[in-house]
């Protein structure tokens, strides 16, 4: 499968030098010693250079939860069974899942997208039915999608995203089995050991790990021709997964931030990134989850996480937690006084001024 039939709307390099330079010069003449603010101040300048601002605000953050089911589960990959998958949806709609708690705590838009689950749900606001297929197929036996699934499931990321308002989008995921997708992406497409992609995802014991790693390494085998970024995206799964890719691509295009959350948020932002790199420019990665393949995965895209909880939740969990830095960092770009606006004497200036007199 080529990405011939699927259109990605361009996306601008925002190596702004001007640019750049005037946010570090703004940063730096804040009332502190320079970097005092650590990683807050990268993250500044990062959101800066994302919404081309000195004095950027991030309005009408979205959270999006992209779910959906694996065939691959019928190989006993996850401790949980696949109808965890709707229920957990059903959970998040009524308000109870953490992901659902901390979004309303920190005033996040939070919406669920079916984009495969095998149940019917009954349509209410804060659901989006976007449904290509009711699971992937085992990909054990033959590919998870077919290339027009696949590609179908990619639009419906883009076309998602072009719905919503604001200029944040907070990636979230649920799926029984989806940590076996985002091993088997990472492994394909980064040529990494895939038992060093391979955790143990909702809790398998050591028994169960062994077991996973070797059905995986079986399904990897299978789809030695699975070399392009949509191909191994195809064979591996899942719709989910496929969504975000989209919904990155196009977010990436209209300059909103991107919010990552875990391990499989992380493995569609690769897919995202091989399609086109330039996405990488707007992501913010939440946290380092405590699947051991997340902190590889990481260092492949030069990326750099602001949390490290032992988060292995997903759901977004991670992203909202993170939220209120993104915020904390526009704030002091924007609130924070200079020296020469709260007359306080520069280290470098006023100080060594006073010191000659």
């Amino acid at each position: 499968m080529t990405s011939s039939s699927l259109t990605f709307a361009p996306i601008a390099d925002l190596n702004d030098a001007f640019l750049s330079d005037r946010l570090h010069h703004v940063i730096d003449r804040k009332t502190k010693p320079i970097g005092a603010l650590g990683r807050l101040e990268a993250l500044a300048h990062r959101i800066g250079l994302v919404l081309r601002s000195e004095q950027p605000r991030l309005v009408d953050p979205q959270m999006v939860v992209f779910a959906g089911d694996h065939g691959l589960t019928a190989r006993g990959v996850s401790a949980y069974p696949s109808d965890v998958t709707w229920q957990m949806i059903e959970n998040f709609l009524a308000g109870g899942a953490a992901v659902s708690v901390l979004c309303r705590q920190h005033g996040v838009a939070m919406t669920v997208v079916d984009c495969g689950v095998a149940h019917d749900f009954t349509p209410r606001p804060g659901l989006q039915i976007r449904k290509v297929a009711p699971g992937t197929a085992d990909c054990s036996a033959k590919a998870a999608m077919t290339p027009e699934q696949c590609e179908a499931a990619v639009r419906h990321g883009q076309d998602l995203v072009r719905g919503l308002p604001g200029n944040a989008l907070l990636l979230g995921e649920m799926g029984i089995g989806n940590t076996s997708s985002a091993s088997l992406l990472m492994a394909r497409l980064t040529g990494e050991s895939l038992d060093l992609c391979t955790g143990r995802g909702t809790g398998l014991s050591d028994t169960a790990l062994v077991h996973k790693r070797a059905v995986l390494n079986e399904v990897l085998m299978r789809h030695p021709a699975a070399q392009s970024p949509l191909e191994a995206l195809a064979a591996f799964g899942g719709f989910e997964i496929a969504q975000m890719v989209g919904a990155v691509l196009q977010a990436a295009a209209e300059n909103r931030v991107i919010l990552v959350d875990g391990f499989i948020t992380t493995s569609a932002v690769l897919v995202a990134a091989r399609l086109q790199p330039l996405v990488l420019q707007r992501c913010v990665f939440s946290h380092q989850s405590d699947e051991p393949g997340h902190v590889i995965l990481l260092g492949h895209l030069k990326a750099q996480a602001l949390l490290q909880l032992g988060l292995r939740l997903g759901e977004g969990s991670g992203a909202a937690l993170a939220w209120p830095l993104l915020e904390s960092a526009c704030a002091i770009l924007r609130d924070m006084a200079s020296f020469d606006a709260a007359g306080v004497s520069d280290s470098e200036s006023d100080a060594g001024q006073s010191q000659a007199q």
